[in-house]
């Protein structure tokens, strides 16, 4: 009987020793057994999406579409990431070179570049947005 007893209890030390080495940063134990939290990159400063996009058009518009009358929106921070989206509209041309009109973009801005770019939808913010030409 006394061993069984000394064995529960050895089993019981273990399982709690085992559980602090899975502590997160806000677990009740002490400082040194909690894992230390990721340091967030701090964020990046809103980019200059006129430069942005008039340095990178062929990226945002096909240049067979003739891109004319850009104007962009301001920048918004990216909600899932750590990048920047801008809304973007021009006046474009079809691959057979009949007009499609006023075209709008979002664009996802991430150190300096356009890295995507996608048909802005019916519910996004770009119908509400002040746009300047670029």
């Amino acid at each position: 009987m006394l061993r069984i007893v000394a064995h529960m209890a050895l089993l019981v030390g273990a399982l709690t020793l085992g559980a602090c080495g899975f502590a997160d940063s806000r677990a009740p134990v002490p400082e040194f057994m909690r894992i230390k939290e990721a340091e967030q990159p701090p964020p990046e400063p809103p980019p200059d999406v006129k430069r942005v996009v008039r340095e990178q058009i062929d990226v945002v518009f096909l240049n067979t579409s003739y891109p004319r009358e850009v104007h962009v929106a301001p920048p918004r921070h990216e909600v899932r990431g750590p990048g920047w989206t801008a809304c973007v509209r021009a006046q474009l041309t079809s691959a057979t070179g009949s007009a499609l009109g006023l075209q709008t973009y979002i664009v996802t801005i991430a150190e300096g570049k356009v890295v995507d770019r996608r048909r802005a939808e019916a519910d996004d913010i770009c119908g509400s947005e002040i746009y300047e030409p670029i």
